[in-house]
């Protein structure tokens, strides 16, 4: 086991991937993990493997972002590392892709890090810089 100081993990956008080994890696690590996305069920295996507790969660709304750190607090404890691990894909040939739909799609990833990072920080009690980057 690895000395990690810290004790639960979050990762928002979970999926098969990157998050996926991720949450593998800190759960071997002694770490208790919550996986969250809009489609739990696609979570099953990966949270039964590693004995994660899943959470359903639209990362668009703020409300709701705000549910799902509250729920991951109680269930699992105040969250010491967050991932978040979302993406947006432009579906079908790139040469006939309109060209507003990535940049949409990159600014709701965009919007839905932010609101995550925000629950994050505010839990985990990290100052905002007195002015902007």
């Amino acid at each position: 086991m690895t000395d990690i100081p810290y004790h639960t993990a979050l990762i928002v956008g979970a999926g098969p991937g990157i998050s996926a080994s991720v949450a593998r890696g800190l759960a071997a690590a002694g770490l208790r993990v919550g996986l969250a996305a809009r489609n739990v069920e696609k979570l099953a295996p990966l949270a039964a493997e590693i004995r994660a507790q899943t959470f359903a969660v639209d990362a668009t709304d703020p409300a709701r972002v705000a549910r799902l750190f509250d729920a991951a607090g109680s269930q699992l404890g105040e969250p010491d590392v967050v991932l978040y691990n979302a993406s947006a894909r432009a579906h079908g040939p790139i040469a006939r892709a309109r060209s507003g739909s990535r940049a949409q799609g990159n600014r709701g990833v965009g919007l839905c890090g932010f609101l995550v990072v925000q629950q994050a920080a505010r839990r985990m009690n990290i100052p905002w810089p007195a002015r902007s980057c």
